[in-house]
Order: structure tokens, then sequence, then C-alpha cells
């Protein structure tokens, strides 16, 4: 499995970036609830009730929400003149229905589709955002569990070498040629370099457990076999070239740029409430206690007018206004954080490649010294302390320099992370 498969992996298993895809749709369709407004509302409406008749004369009153039906002046069956009350119920029918079109309002319903469009950007850069932390995370891991296995490869030929040590002086103990100490020695070396073998399969295993979660399949990944790609080659990026990278690719400055038009959309409903609303209206109705129904057609046009709202719309148009400052200031915030953080994964990875380089001739000065302690042991030049130092060191930097090209794999991932340039493969 190549680290580009693992990626993609990732990115179409993880719960992680499916909850921001699921985010990036639900934003994108409030889009359309508020393009609904442009449009025509038909609606429709039927309703029986079982009521008394008794008149009310001429009186006048609000009716809230319509919660008391309408009852004429007159006193319906009885004569003109008798006001009586009475208990007896009828039969009253409507039905109808009413159609509605927007037709102008100097910016509110427009201002909300383009704050819905521009938020569900933000969600869209949001997603983003989380996709390239996870391609950053599944290549940490990736990175890890290939040194991990170096590390264990390293850790087994140290313990080979050792007992190879060990079995050399039990003979020349034997023999008479070396004391036994040599074997004690070489036994006690034998033990830690088994102990470091444990240690560095359990951070194999370790790697790979971490990586299967990264991947979002855990305990139902198949079996796999990491490529080795730890590698390296020269530093030819320049900060500027990726500082310009970054500004342009960064999906979280994108967010609060968004955010921050979202807001100026809002800034637009707001002021959309100096100035009247125009919306034309048609309905049809038939009403009555019996049939045939009386018949009612209306058409026209309603305006309405906030005149005078106590400032209220002031007050939302100086808020939104604040909150648009504030996500301005946010967004130079994240660029100079940007910048520091850009500047400082060109310099770890620029650093790593000389690790590289220091790693690749200790480890060649520490392979020449310990064939010559062998051969001088060998001789019997030499004692088996000065054998096992060189053994231990030689081992220590070998493993160092599975480190070192861990770090240049990771810093690079770092430098692909911080000016957003992974999202470009996927």
């Amino acid at each position: 499995m190549t680290l580009k498969d693992a990626i993609a992996i990732a990115l179409k298993y993880h719960p992680r970036l499916q909850e921001a895809a699921d985010n990036t749709s639900a934003a994108q369709q409030q889009i359309g609830q508020a393009r609904s407004y442009l449009g025509p509302q038909l609606f429709g409406a039927a309703q029986y009730l079982r009521s008394t008749d008794n008149g009310i004369g001429n009186a006048s009153y609000y009716n809230p929400e319509g919660a008391f039906p309408r009852l004429t002046g007159t006193n319906h069956n009885l004569p003109s003149n008798d006001f009586s009350q009475s208990w007896d119920t009828s039969n009253n029918y409507m039905g109808g229905v009413m159609l509605s079109q927007f037709l102008v309002d100097f910016g509110r319903r427009h201002g909300l589709v383009s704050e819905r469009q521009f938020e569900a950007a933000a969600a869209a850069a949001d997603q983003q955002l989380t996709e390239l932390d996870l391609i950053f995370e599944v290549s940490q891991r990736y990175f890890a569990l290939l040194e991990a296995k170096r590390l264990v490869t390293v850790y087994e030929k140290a313990v080979e070498q050792r007992q190879y040590h060990l079995h050399e002086a039990q003979v020349k103990a034997n023999a008479g040629l070396r004391p036994q100490l040599d074997t004690y020695v070489t036994e006690a070396e034998v033990e830690r370099a088994q102990l470091h073998l444990v240690d560095a399969r359990n951070d194999d295993e370790d790697a790979k457990v971490a990586l299967d979660n990264a991947l979002g399949l855990s305990d139902s990944a198949p079996a796999y076999e990491p490529v080795d790609i730890l590698t390296y080659y020269a530093v030819n990026d320049s900060l500027n070239t990726l500082l310009d990278t970054a500004f342009r690719s960064r999906p979280d400055l994108t967010a609060l740029q968004d955010q921050a038009k979202a807001m100026g959309a809002r800034i637009v409903q707001y002021n959309s409430d100096y100035y009247p609303t125009v919306n034309a209206v048609g309905g049809y109705s038939a009403l009555g206690t019996g049939t045939p129904a009386a018949n009612n057609f209306n058409a026209g046009i309603v305006i309405t007018w906030p005149i005078f709202n106590s400032f209220l719309t002031t007050d939302q148009i100086a808020e939104t206004r604040f909150r648009q400052h504030a996500i301005l200031r946010a967004i130079e915030d994240l660029r100079q954080e940007v910048i520091l953080q850009v500047h400082t994964a060109l310099l770890n990875w620029q650093a790593s490649l000389q690790r590289i380089s220091r790693a690749e001739k200790t480890l060649a000065a520490s392979r020449a010294e310990l064939e010559l302690a062998e051969k001088r042991y060998e001789a019997g030049l030499t004692s088996i302390i000065e054998l096992e130092d060189a053994q231990r060191s030689y081992t220590e930097d070998d493993a160092a320099y599975a480190d070192a090209l861990y770090g240049f794999s990771v810093t690079k991932a770092a430098v692909d992370r911080a000016t957003g340039r992974s999202l470009a493969s996927f």
C-alpha cells in the first residue's frame, strides 16, 4: 500500500471527513431554502367549524393570528331587530387558496441568499481543512510505521551480531584464549539487544494500529504492507514561493474570508429595513354555512414598511459591522500564523536534510569502527568491552539514521500541510 493509496482510503472512509461533507451538504441546502423566498408561495386552507351564530353588531377588534373567527354585524337568521342570544350551533365551511409573489424588498431576500452562499462556501473550506489535516495525519502515521519497521530491522541485525560475538567469546573462553568474563559481557549485550527488539516490535504494532485508525478502518483494516519510501532529496523551495502557495491554498483562510463576506451580505439584509417590501398577492375563497358557498376572489399589491422600530435596524447593522471587523482581524491573525507555520516547517525540513547528511557520515564511521573492532578482537588485540562499545555505537547510529530519514519525510509533509499544497493531489 503506497502513501497515496493510504490517503485515498482515509479520504473515502474516515468518519471525520464524512461528517464534514455532511455539514457542507447541509449548508448548501440552506441556499435553496433562502432562494425559496424569491419564488411564488401558494397556500391552501380548508376549515370546518360547528359554532353558534350570535351576532355582535358592528363591533371592531384585532384578530391576533386568526384565533377568533370574524362574525358579521347581522343576526344571521334572526329578524333584524332581534338581538337575543342562542346556544344553537350550525355548520360553517371554508376553503381557499392564496398566491403570493415577492417583487422587491431592496436587498433583504437576495442578501439572505448571498449570506447562505458564503456560509456554504465557508463550510466547504472547513471540509477542505479537515481533508488537509487528515492527509497530514495519515502521512505522519505512514512514515512512523516505516520508521518502526526499519528499527525492527536495525535491532534484529544487532541481535544477530551480538549472538555472533557471544559464540566467538564462548569459543575463545572454552579454548582458554579469553577470560570467561567475555562470555558474561556478550550474554548481557545479547539480552539488551533482545529487549530493544521487543520494544521495536511493539512500536511497530502500535504504529500499525495508529495508521489503521487514521485510515478510518481501525479493526476492519485488511492486511497490507506499506511501501518503504523513506528517502531524501534536495530542498529547492523558497520561502516566498511557499507563502504565496499558502495564502492561495489554505482552506482556513478561505473559510474566514467567506465568513466576512457573509457578514457583508447580512448588512445588506438589515439595510433593506429602511425601505418598503412589495409583494403581489391573489386568492380565492369559498365561505358559507352550507352550499352553495359564497365565492370570492382577490388580487393586489401589498406594501409593508417598518417606518420606525426604535433603532433596531441601526443597532443590527452596527453589530454586524463589528462582527465583520472581528473576522477581518482574525484573518490577519491567521495570516501571521501561516507565515510562522510555513517558515518553521521550511527550516525544519532544511535541518532534516542536514541531519541525514550527518547521520550518514556517522553511520559509515561507526560501521568502519565496528569492523576494525571485530578484527582486533579476533586477533586478540583488544577486549570485549571495546568490541561491544563499537557494536552499541553502530546500532545507535543505525537507528539515528532511520530516525533522520523519518524526520525528512515528516517535515516535508508538514510543509505540505502548512502551505495547503497537499490538497492539489486529491
